[in-house]
C-alpha cells in the first residue's frame, strides 16, 4: 500500500465514502430465556428501527425483547430479511454508544473489543450511520492520503451508509433475479463540482470501494452528478455501462456476493476469476481485513 501513490496518475480524482460505523449490534433478552442478536440498519421513525436478526425464522410479530437500560423492543413485522422493531422508550445514538457493540462481520468469531471501535473504521470516517465498514477504505492511512495529494491526486467525498444492500448475499439461482436493498447516500456540492470537472476533462475517477461506485453511478444524471441526498438500490451486473467510474480500488469479496458481481461487471468476469485464482495461489487475504486490488 505504501507504493500505491506511484500507480495513480496525477490529475486522478479519488472518491472515498466517509460513513462511520455505529455500534449497531444489540442483544435482546427473551421473556422465556435466551437472547436474540440484532443488527440495526436504519431508523424508520422516532422509536422504530429496521434490523436484521440472528435466527430470524424463530421470530414472530409481537415478540418482546428486553434491552439494557430498561428498554423494551417489540417486533412489529418482517419484510424479506428485514425485521422492524419498535423501542420503548426510543433509543438514540447515545444509547447505542453505551449499550451497543461494534457489528464485526459474522466470520470474525469473537466478541468485539474496545480496539475494534477504531480499527473497524476508516481514518476519515465522520458521518455516523453504517452497519458495516466500507472496508476498501481501511487500507488508507493519513500518510498515504498525504502521499496521494502530493502526487497531484484530487480527493472527493460521498456518504453511503452501509446496510443490507451491500452485504446481503445473492440467493437466487440467476444473479439477474437478485433484488438489492436500498441504502441512503449523500453527495456534497463540492464533490459534484469535482466529478463533473473530471468527467468533462477525461480525467480518471477512481472509486474507493463498491459503495462509492454505487453512489456515483446512482447519482449521475443528464446534467452531471446530482448533489444532495438520495437512496440507491442499484445492482450492477455484467453488461452495465459505467458512466462515471473509470478505476476501482476494492477488497477481495465473498463468493456469491453482489460486490463480486459488480467488480466482474467492471473488469470482466474472466479477468476477475483469474485475479482471484492468483490471489488464492499467492495466499492473499480475503474479506474485510484482507488485501485489495486496484482495477485500472
Amino acid at each position: 500500500m505504501k507504493e500505491l501513490a506511484r500507480w495513480i496518475e496525477p490529475g486522478t480524482l479519488i472518491v472515498f465514502n466517509d460513513t462511520r460505523v455505529r455500534k449497531a449490534r444489540i442483544f435482546g433478552a427473551r421473556p422465556g430465556g435466551g437472547t436474540t442478536e440484532f443488527i440495526l440498519l436504519e431508523r424508520n421513525g422516532e422509536d422504530r428501527w429496521e434490523a436484521i436478526a440472528g435466527r430470524p425464522g424463530r421470530l414472530k410479530p409481537g415478540a418482546v425483547f428486553r434491552f439494557p437500560g430498561g428498554v423494551t423492543g417489540v417486533l412489529e413485522h418482517s419484510e424479506g430479511e428485514s425485521r422492524f422493531l419498535r423501542f420503548d422508550p426510543a433509543i438514540d445514538e447515545g444509547w447505542l454508544e453505551r449499550n451497543g457493540h461494534v457489528p464485526l462481520p459474522p466470520y470474525i468469531r469473537r466478541p468485539d473489543l474496545p480496539v475494534d471501535e477504531e480499527r473497524y473504521q476508516t481514518v476519515y470516517a465522520r458521518a455516523l450511520g453504517s452497519a458495516a465498514a466500507p472496508t476498501a477504505g481501511l487500507h488508507f492511512t493519513p500518510h498515504l492520503l498525504a502521499a496521494l495529494q502530493a502526487r497531484g491526486v484530487a480527493i472527493g467525498w460521498v456518504t453511503l451508509h452501509v446496510g443490507l444492500g451491500t452485504f446481503q448475499p445473492i440467493r437466487t439461482e440467476d444473479i439477474e433475479d437478485h433484488q438489492m436493498h436500498a441504502e441512503p447516500y449523500a453527495v456534497p456540492a463540492a464533490t459534484k463540482v469535482m466529478v463533473d470537472s473530471a468527467v468533462r476533462a477525461g480525467r480518471p475517477v477512481l472509486a474507493v470501494g463498491t459503495t462509492v461506485v454505487r453512489t456515483l453511478e446512482s447519482a449521475w444524471g443528464d446534467d452531471g452528478l446530482r448533489e444532495g441526498e438520495g437512496r440507491t438500490g442499484i445492482y450492477i451486473t455484467p453488461g452495465y455501462k459505467f458512466k462515471v467510474v473509470r478505476q476501482i480500488f476494492t477488497n477481495f469479496h465473498t463468493p456469491g456476493s453482489s460486490l463480486l458481481v459488480l467488480v466482474s461487471a467492471f473488469a470482466g468476469t474472466e479477468r476477475i476469476l483469474e485475479t482471484y485464482r492468483k490471489a488464492v495461489r499467492e495466499g492473499y487475504r480475503f474479506f474485510s481485513y484482507g488485501d485489495a486490488m486496484l482495477i485500472q
